[in-house]
């Protein structure tokens, strides 16, 4: 089992960054593949970036790629997303999810979330 609760999010303007953190309990996290997903309103939940175990290896979606930078820290049992650059349309619940395989994409792929946390970008 692992518990993920997230943090950081809040009302930035548009251009302005905002620093993510999710924290995780439980046994193994370096074990467990870490991502970032974002759902805004009316839309399906989508990866925004997800870091391997050893935090070696990164996957970013074309539409935060050069803004977003996931990181993670096994010690802290914590992953960060860094986002610069921000735009209105990354206005978006923003969630913390755990998968223990790499190349899984998509919701369905990860079997723990956290409760998410609202990023607000103003124009």
């Amino acid at each position: 089992q692992v518990q993920l609760v997230e943090s950081g999010g809040g009302l930035v303007q548009a251009g302005g960054s905002l620093r993510l953190s999710c924290a995780a309990s439980g046994r193994a996290f370096s074990d467990y593949v870490m991502a970032w997903f974002r759902q805004a309103p009316g839309m399906e939940r989508e990866l925004a970036a997800a870091v391997s175990g050893s935090g070696r290896t990164t996957f970013y979606a074309d539409s935060v790629k050069g803004r977003f930078t996931i990181s993670r820290d096994n010690a802290k049992k914590t992953v960060y997303l860094q986002m610069n650059s921000l735009q209105p349309e990354d206005t978006a619940v923003y969630y913390c999810a755990a998968s223990r395989r790499w190349g899984r994409w998509s919701p369905q792929g990860y079997d723990y979330w956290g409760q998410g946390t609202q990023v607000t970008v103003s124009s």
